[in-house]
């Protein structure tokens, strides 16, 4: 295409398509300008005027795919190519009518990109099959969306169908497709003014409170629904984040009002205002949602406990991680108990009560679980002890609260598997008591200790006949030794000397008559 100095394009013609390769340089070019829309669509979310930009690039794809499905029209294309050219010009079309909300040009792009994916899937082998199927199954959500704006009420449900089976929609329809779902909730919220929750109604005045309690019931149907865990931890998220923002927008509301900070009304002790119970509510909900969850991580986990791991490389899940997961369970359910208004509820309070027994059971197993791994049977024995303590309790007091304990892990199974764990605890530790006695009489078996100081016990070790053989400590360590005494003269002090008086030359007394005498040489 030119030279170094110069470009010269070469049109792409029917004459070129000697080799396969002149076809991608027309798809790359489309690919490149698709890409660089996505880029852009990423971009408009802020700065909305390169939305404009968008719609050009989308346009330039459009032309290239054009150009391609042209060429294909050659008599030295096979019809499977064609075919897929065809599709792939269907589907970009479809994007930019989706784009200029032009929704029948879009549905009918869509269809027909559909029907040529489906016909494929069908004419090839499985292997094959997969990836025009998966085609298939990323374009339909977008006929849906537009099928709805051209007045079909049913896509909505089958919209939020497939997002929950396809773990969450992606590109340009997964932004247009929550703001559906938000703006269809608004709407049925308008009509919503109160809500009912053990035993009294509240009013509800906040419009995001509303959505959200409108779309509580699809949220747990969508978590019961679902197939993979990712896609219930997903849910389980969603559900949390749109709950935590309406408890947040309950508290603004009970910022400006004091009299409504304050939980009793007057005249009417115990009881709380209306807003704070409905916080209490949303807070029950974003609880009980958070137990659920862990529940659910729970039993994940002890599917993976019970598992042998494939990939050595990895981490095997440990008992500690479960005991950490129900140590969270429990706080939460401490702070259940805690809810303003629901005090004096002594059904509630006896509900929770029961709940704790059973996660305190299934703590206390897999903390003896965790003192087997490590040998401790007295400590486990204690504790699976306890488990039966705990499952019987909840056994002889749940009564009318068996309903309400249902979807709790099932208590019975527990208390059959603890009596099974207790009987192999005490095999085990009778084995471990007989195998220590072994290890102290056998000479098979030999300690880490150098050989320098088990000289007394023989066993055979036949580390020492190679280059690593223990014989001593090497270095060896320190050994105290005694220094150097010193000496202070302290006695000296206490050494009582002879008296020296009559060794000493005495002194006579003299006067003038003295002196006189010494200076004419006169002495005594």
């Amino acid at each position: 295409m030119g030279n170094r100095h110069k470009f010269t394009g070469k049109k792409i013609t029917e004459d070129l398509l000697t080799d396969n390769r002149y076809l991608l340089l027309v798809l790359m070019d489309a690919e490149r300008a698709w890409s660089y829309a996505m880029q852009l669509k990423q971009e408009a979310n802020t700065e909305p005027r390169k939305r404009f930009h968008l719609l050009s690039r989308l346009r330039k794809a459009v032309k290239h795919a054009e150009e391609l499905e042209r060429l294909c029209e050659s008599n030295r294309v096979d019809a499977k190519t064609k075919l897929e050219a065809q599709a792939y010009t269907a589907y970009l079309s479809g994007m930019l009518r989706f784009e200029h909300q032009g929704w029948k040009a879009a549905i009918e792009a869509f269809n027909k990109c559909k029907t040529i994916y489906e016909k494929l899937a069908s004419a090839f082998t499985e292997e094959q099959a997969v990836l025009y199927n998966q085609r298939v199954e990323e374009i339909s959500p977008n006929i849906r969306y537009c099928a709805y704006n051209i007045g079909d009420q049913s896509a909505i449900s089958e919209l939020m169908q497939m997002r929950l089976r396809s773990g969450g929609t992606e590109g340009l329809l997964a932004e247009k497709l929550e703001a559906l779902i938000t703006q269809t909730r608004a709407k049925q919220a308008a009509t919503m003014s109160e809500v009912e929750w053990r035993g009294r109604t509240v009013p509800v005045k906040i419009d995001k409170v509303r959505i959200f309690l409108l779309g509580l019931a699809d949220n747990e149907a969508a978590i019961a629904q679902a197939e993979s865990e990712e896609t219930k931890e997903r849910l389980f998220e969603s559900m949390l984040s749109e709950c935590r923002d309406a408890i947040q927008a309950v508290r603004e509301e009970l910022k400006p009002d004091q009299k409504q900070r304050d939980y009793t009304l007057e005249g009417e002790s115990g009881k709380v205002s209306n807003l704070q119970y409905l916080h209490s509510y949303l807070t029950y909900i974003k609880l009980s949602t958070a137990v659920r969850r862990n529940e659910n991580m729970a039993k994940g986990l002890q599917k993976a406990l019970q598992q042998q791991p494939e990939d050595d490389s990895k981490r095997s899940p440990r008992p500690q991680d479960l005991i950490r997961l129900y140590d969270i369970i429990l706080q939460n359910l401490v702070e259940l108990l805690q809810l303003p208004g629901l005090e004096e509820d002594r059904a509630f309070q006896k509900e929770i009560g029961l709940k704790t027994l059973v996660f305190k059971a299934y703590r206390c197993f897999f903390i003896a679980q965790s003192y087997v791994l490590v040998k401790k049977w007295s400590e486990a024995l204690v504790l699976y002890d306890r488990v039966l303590k705990y499952a019987n309790e909840v056994n002889s007091d749940a009564g009318a609260f068996r309903n309400s304990l249902k979807d709790l892990p099932d208590v019975q199974e527990l208390i059959t598997q603890v009596r099974s764990e207790k009987c192999s605890l005490q095999a085990a530790a009778i084995l471990d008591a007989s195998d220590s006695h072994q290890t102290e009489t056998s000479s098979q078996v030999k300690d880490n200790k150098p050989l320098v100081e088990r000289f007394e016990t023989f066993c055979l070790d036949p580390s020492l006949v190679t280059k690593q053989a223990n014989l001593v400590h090497f270095p060896p360590g320190f050994q105290p030794i005694p220094c150097k005494p010193l000496f202070f003269d302290l006695a000296l002090n206490h050494v009582a000397f002879p008296p020296l008086e009559d060794k000493l030359e005495q002194k006579t007394k003299s006067g003038l008559t003295g002196y006189i005498k010494g200076i004419f040489g006169f002495r005594s």
